[in-house]
């Protein structure tokens, strides 16, 4: 089987396998057009693509609960967000980022029942930007899907919608949806999610969220609430701690993307039975304050890619290598090799 024709193939099963999470095209699609996304690395020559979500960068105000896509200011705040956390992921995949109507910070103090409604706008966005890059630049390369805080969230709401089909799901390398919680009830509800459950393992969630001992409540994990996690530093699932030398390197980012202060060293964490917090160690919440009114003290929201950087680097790379050996173990057996058509 030829590459081209593999392609062509792989195409045609995509498009069957996306159909349940298309939306009925009336035009064209906002996504087709470059400037709606913050990156488009159709040029870069990789193995692997990551798809990324942008955490919260718009404020919101009295009439506006979503990010207009022609904001200026909430567009460079957004691509400087992007930027923060794109080392970790792109070194040896291609990066897709689009900007989508996120919702502003003005909606998380919104009750819970009126939040939705401004969520799913920004859903909307994702979904159709992650078909359309699907359709017309995936071309069967592993997908390293990727985000944190709201876009950790955007990230679950598209494995849920659109990898139940198994053609899509086997493109999938990892989710990192760090800053966001996942439970077992969502589990039970889609089947085919999975938590990560070690360092190596593929087609998972990677998920965690940062506080201090003592939090009992947070905008991510209220009260009551069981999220799963894994520990970023030992890659464990459960309380077994982790010490700060197992931390290779905390890294304290800019708008540029570029690491303007790097601590080995820095923290170590271990997951709390109760809440599945990763409970953070070694530092204080008066040195790592939660900056945003919407965390109380103790929260280390803005902190969870930070504080973890360098072993969340590595492990992107990690299971890259192992989701590619598993691909070429057909080809090594003598198989055909549908999505690289030898």
């Amino acid at each position: 089987m030829t590459k081209k024709f593999a392609a062509l193939f792989l195409a045609l099963v995509l498009a069957f396998s996306l159909a349940g999470c298309q939306k009925e095209e009336t035009q064209p699609s906002l996504y087709a057009q470059e400037e709606n996304w913050a990156y488009l690395e159709t040029d870069k020559t990789a193995e692997a693509d990551v798809f990324f979500l942008c955490p919260t960068v718009y404020g919101g105000g009295e009439e506006s609960c979503n990010m207009p896509l022609d904001d200026q200011q909430a567009r460079s705040d957004f691509l400087g967000a992007t930027n923060m956390e794109k080392g970790i992921y792109d070194q040896d995949a291609r990066f897709f980022a689009p900007y989508y109507r996120q919702a502003g910070l003005n909606v998380y103090e919104l009750p819970p029942e009126e939040q939705e409604q401004y969520l799913s706008i920004a859903y909307e966005d994702v979904r159709e930007a992650f078909v359309y890059y699907l359709e017309h630049y995936n071309q069967g390369r592993p997908i390293i899907l990727a985000g944190f805080s709201q876009g950790a969230d955007m990230s679950i709401r598209l494995l849920k919608d659109c990898f139940g089909e198994e053609e899509v799901r086997d493109l999938l390398v990892a989710c990192y949806a760090i800053g966001w919680r996942i439970t077992q009830e969502e589990l039970e509800e889609y089947p085919h999610l999975r938590v990560a459950a070690g360092e190596e393992d593929t087609g998972v969630i990677v998920s965690f969220n940062s506080e201090a001992e003592g939090v009992t409540d947070s905008l991510m994990i209220p009260a009551g609430t069981r999220t799963l996690a894994i520990n970023p530093l030992n890659w464990k699932t459960d309380g077994t701690p982790a010490g700060r030398e197992e931390n290779l390197g905390a890294c304290f980012t800019d708008y540029s993307g570029q690491i303007v202060t790097e601590i080995p060293q820095l923290t170590g964490a271990y997951i709390d039975g109760q809440r599945g917090a990763l409970k953070v160690t070694d530092v204080t919440p008066q040195e790592y304050p939660p900056v945003l009114s919407l965390f109380s003290e103790g929260v280390y929201h803005l902190y969870d890619y930070q504080f973890f950087y360098r072993n969340l680097q590595k492990n992107v790379g990690v299971r890259l290598d192992a989701y590619l050996k598993d691909r070429a173990a057909p080809r090594e057996q003598g198989g055909q090799d549908v999505l690289s058509g030898q």
